[in-house]
């Protein structure tokens, strides 16, 4: 008699909370962002989140282990006012995750230190509007979660 073999896979994540702003324009095609900072202009056409309560560097080192396995999936969900959205993509051993204040998922392969996935399946111009419009209130407190099986 054959004995199957279960694998148990534990999921590992870490959830903190950001704020919206009303600067959030969540445009750009290729590129989402989350920083630990205020909006000082339209320019961040990325940026989905402010004053984060921590950037890639202050992640456990779990977490950031899963984050630097090629292919492995990242996923993020950020939650705000009863509303979701998920953004799922994949780790790459070249990850740093050395930013304090950024933390970016791309829809393609470039990596630096702000990056936090690749080939991401949305970026920031494909989160719904009715969601964005939530990020734009200042005083809205945004929940996010990174997971990794």
């Amino acid at each position: 008699m054959s004995e199957l073999k279960k694998e148990m896979v534990i999921m590992v994540s870490h959830t903190f909370y950001a704020r919206g702003s009303p600067k959030i324009m969540a445009a750009h095609r290729t590129t989402l962002e989350i920083t630990t900072e205020e909006i000082r202009s339209r320019k961040g056409d990325c940026i989905v989140a402010t004053c984060a309560e921590v950037g890639l560097s202050s992640l456990p080192d779990e977490l950031k282990s899963r984050m630097r396995t090629d292919g492995n999936p990242i996923v993020l969900k950020m939650e705000a006012a009863g509303e979701a959205e998920v953004v799922r993509g994949e780790g790459d051993s070249r990850l740093t995750l050395s930013s304090d204040c950024e933390m970016v998922a791309r829809k393609g392969d470039y990596v630096c230190g702000r990056t936090m996935m690749v080939r991401a399946d949305k970026a920031a111009a494909d989160l719904r509007r009715d969601f964005v419009g939530l990020l734009k209130d200042p005083n809205i407190r945004i929940k996010i979660t990174i997971s990794s099986p």
